[in-house]
């Protein structure tokens, strides 16, 4: 091998040597003076890698959580009166729930609570059938229908009584099927110190305080 070769070979090997280092260096694989790498390549894992949760984690959304309220509530309670003071009061009424609880207030706010579903029963029967309008406020301000409509218009209500907080649970319970009442499909009442004509040609569904029900 001649002198000029070795010379190249050398050069060639000394390049090689540096880049390798070079390389060590800037990928930060070798350890600083007291450094131990493998503690420090724990660090590094820990820190990027993610943890996964084994169970999966469910948040209720408000909705979710108001059906589970009312859902324990119905499975809990063993009358009437039990349910109507369990069901939540913290959801803002639609304007036919409105209606419909406004008819329980005004109508029989002064019944036992079997009188109130009943009339509340009645509210939605009608709304289920082709004789009356589809809404509960429709059916509500139908003319010459419920006695405290006057003008088209709902007398104002004592929103922080029991009573109207009743009538709401009652309106709830009623819309929504979770206690069967005694009114069935009747779609007329009236007190029983009154004799309407019309009651001749009706077929009693049942009697309930002071008002009678009727198909």
């Amino acid at each position: 091998m001649s002198r000029k070769t070795r010379f190249s070979l050398y050069a060639a090997l000394a390049a090689c040597t540096a880049f390798t280092i070079a390389s060590a260096e800037g990928s930060g694989a070798n350890a600083q003076p007291g450094e131990n790498p493998e503690i420090a390549e724990t660090a590094v894992t820990e820190e990027v890698v993610p943890v996964f949760v084994e169970n999966e984690v469910v948040q209720l959304v408000p909705e979710r959580a108001a059906e589970d309220e009312v859902d324990a509530a119905v499975s809990s309670a063993s009358s009437l009166r039990e349910l109507v003071r369990r069901i939540p009061d913290r959801e803002a009424l639609s304007r036919d729930m409105e209606c419909l609880a406004g008819a329980v207030y005004f109508e029989s706010r002064g019944e036992p609570l079997a009188g109130q579903l009943a009339v509340a029963q009645v509210v939605i029967n009608r709304a289920d059938s082709h004789l009356f309008p589809e809404s509960y406020c429709a059916v509500v301000y139908q003319r010459a229908q419920f006695s405290f409509v006057r003008g088209g218009t709902m007398p104002r209500i004592r929103r922080g009584s029991a009573a109207w907080k009743r009538a709401k649970a009652v309106a709830r319970i009623a819309h929504e099927g979770l206690w069967e009442s005694e009114a069935a499909d009747s779609l007329y009442f009236h007190a029983n110190y009154v004799r309407p004509a019309w009651s001749r040609t009706k077929q009693a569904r049942a009697t309930i305080d002071t008002h009678i029900f009727y198909r």
